[in-house]
């Protein structure tokens, strides 16, 4: 059997196949970050070609924390009907779906709000240095509550679960990383750090419910691999039910790495997230699996629970087919540059190859 078409468990759900959809974000709401048909059909089209879960991209969880003013959001009831249409759509293919719940911090765009951090910093924001707003105890407690409502608001649009963003410089990410000096209950010990994410967690699963999943994609290297699976460990204890592994702050280019392996350092933080939460909790590893053959060599030597498939499954929806049925497919070329991202007008060579309308819009 195909280890890549095995169902599993995450949380109290079952995931049809080990194929996950990477949350990548698209840029195509207006300032109001609704839902646009764009969005329906995105999303859609991944779900009937094979994959076993979605996570769809950022949704901003409150105006102000925003990563571009065209981010999709759920910081108001009135997004929840685009929500449910997109759920509704992609249900009917037998697949997991859950927004990826985000708030900038120190990767806020600056026509959105101000930069914010656990400690005030200087940071690069377009070329210019910037000083971080540091945030007091009761804008911490605000901004949670901002994430728990939007969980809410998911729920009530019929989502499996939410993905909460814990990487890539975002705020759940600075509070775990070097960046945060606090002195106080949520800097210091790696328990203190953590809280952050964790008292958001736990208050997901009371207003939620056992059977709603609550994922974190986290950093595997901020600022120690050893230190962010501590971290983790933190999160699982708190409720989490998934971990999807990423980069964060930390320079990726110094985490010592054998090169003759077939994966990347990127993902070689999943494999190694799998090999200590192995049978607790599943992980996902992520970045440059733009292959059947690399996605099921990692499923089927037990690196990862599953794989979290980003631009392969832009450049071909029908990826997943690929990996489960031996289907062919359109490769990503790995443009420097994604040809998916929106300066690109979301043309992509592969997409292009294929001369079919179905995938181009």
């Amino acid at each position: 059997m195909n280890t890549a078409s095995m169902p599993i468990w995450i949380g109290k759900k079952v995931c049809k196949n080990r194929i996950t959809m990477a949350p990548t974000v698209k840029f195509t709401a207006g300032r109001d970050g609704m839902v646009t048909d764009f969005f329906v059909r995105h999303y859609s089209l991944r779900a009937q070609n094979g994959v076993g879960l979605i996570c769809v991209e950022a949704t901003a969880v409150s105006p102000e924390g925003r990563l571009a003013p065209s981010q999709i959001g759920l910081w108001s009831d009135a997004q929840i009907e685009g929500h449910r249409r997109l759920v509704e759509t992609c249900h009917p293919f037998d697949v997991l779906i859950m927004p990826q719940l985000h708030y900038g911090g120190l990767g806020t765009h600056p026509e959105c709000g101000p930069l914010t951090s656990p400690t005030a910093v200087t940071w690069n924001v377009f070329g210019k240095k910037v000083q971080a707003e540091e945030l007091t105890v009761a804008e911490i407690h605000r901004i949670q509550q901002c994430f728990i409502d939007a969980a809410v608001r998911a729920r009530e649009a019929g989502y499996d679960g939410v993905q909460l963003h814990g990487c890539h410089r975002y705020l759940i990410n600075d509070f775990s990383s070097r960046v945060n000096q606090r002195t106080d209950m949520y800097g210091g010990s790696t328990e203190n750090r953590a809280r952050f994410g964790c008292e958001i967690i736990e208050g997901i699963r009371r207003a939620c419910g056992d059977d709603f999943i609550i994922s974190m994609r986290t950093s595997g290297f901020d600022p120690t691999v050893e230190e962010s699976i501590r971290t983790a460990e933190c999160y699982v204890e708190a409720g989490c039910d998934y971990l999807q592994v990423s980069n964060g702050i930390e320079d990726i280019a110094q985490l010592p790495f054998d090169e003759s392996l077939p994966y990347n350092r990127v993902a070689s933080l999943g494999v190694a997230f799998h090999e200590h939460f192995k049978g607790r909790v599943p992980v996902s590893a992520v970045n440059g699996i733009h292959t059947p053959d690399l996605a099921r060599f990692l499923l089927e030597h037990e690196l990862t629970d599953t794989v979290d498939l980003a631009r392969g499954l832009l450049a071909d929806p029908a990826l997943a087919d690929a990996i489960l049925y031996g289907a062919p497919y359109s490769k990503c070329v790995g443009c420097k540059s994604c040809g998916w991202g929106p300066l690109h007008a979301h043309r992509c060579p592969a997409l292009d190859r294929r001369q079919n309308e179905e995938w181009i819009w």
